[in-house]
């Protein structure tokens, strides 16, 4: 008995010499990983799109086509096989879990070089370790930052320097915890940007009632303001009173 021939789609994408559109290759790839022959055209000018898009009335391409239906783009395409596909501005918490899942390793990972074990170690250096990663985050756009933090923080709504000053001190006090210098220093530090944070974010979601994006992770997240911002505050303010108890 012979095989079943494969179902078909037919794509038309951007293939030209300066541009060959991503969403086009990640589509081929989708749909032949799906099972189907691809009858794979290839727009290879400006204006062989441009006529394609106009014959369609289409904004963009790739378009797909199966069984002689437009399916669309590469979400739609997406949504066709039935794959979640985020809507535009939708929040998330996934950037700020992976910032706190990659600091969990390297806290194991230093924790293991160091004493060749896992011990009550590693949750300290998780804490220091999320704290100059998100600091990272907000340096990649200062301005983005602090324009976002404006919204819920305390303290930066009085004092606007503040919001700038904000993942310095952040940094500064994730590498000196780290490296278990200038305690001194670096706890109040903790101490003070985690306690204001906490108490903002607690002001603003659950007195004020206000649906805010955080600014954690930079000023061009979807984060939601809540339970996991209030929780990066509390840590540090942990950390902190755990240094100046004397470790």
């Amino acid at each position: 008995m012979a095989a079943p021939s494969p179902r078909t789609a037919v794509l038309h994408r951007m293939v030209m010499p300066d541009h060959i559109c991503p969403y086009g290759q990640k589509s081929l790839w989708l749909l032949r990983r799906k099972g189907y022959a691809v009858q794979d055209h290839h727009l290879k000018t400006r204006e062989e799109t441009d006529a394609f898009k106009a014959l369609h009335g289409v904004d963009t391409t790739p378009q797909t086509f199966i069984g002689g239906v437009r399916i669309g783009g590469w979400d739609d395409l997406r949504r066709f096989f039935g794959q979640k596909v985020p809507g535009e501005g939708a929040t998330s918490y996934t950037p700020v879990l992976v910032v706190f899942a990659v600091a969990a390793l390297i806290a194991l990972a230093i924790d293991w070089l160091s004493m060749r074990a896992i011990t009550a170690m590693v949750l300290p250096d998780f804490i220091a370790t999320a704290m100059c990663l998100l600091a990272m985050l907000k340096l990649q756009d200062v301005e983005r930052f602090s324009t976002m933090f404006l919204n819920y923080d305390l303290l930066a709504r009085r004092w606007i320097p503040y919001g700038y000053i904000y993942p310095f001190a952040e940094l500064s006090a994730g590498v000196l915890m780290l490296a278990g210098a200038l305690t001194w220093l670096s706890a109040p530090v903790a101490l003070f940007i985690g306690g204001v944070g906490a108490v903002s974010v607690f002001k603003a979601v659950w007195i004020d009632k206000r649906e805010l994006k955080c600014a954690c992770v930079g000023g061009s997240s979807n984060v939601p303001l809540g339970f996991v911002s209030l929780t990066e505050n509390l840590m540090m303010v942990a950390m902190a009173v755990w240094m100046l108890a004397g470790r």
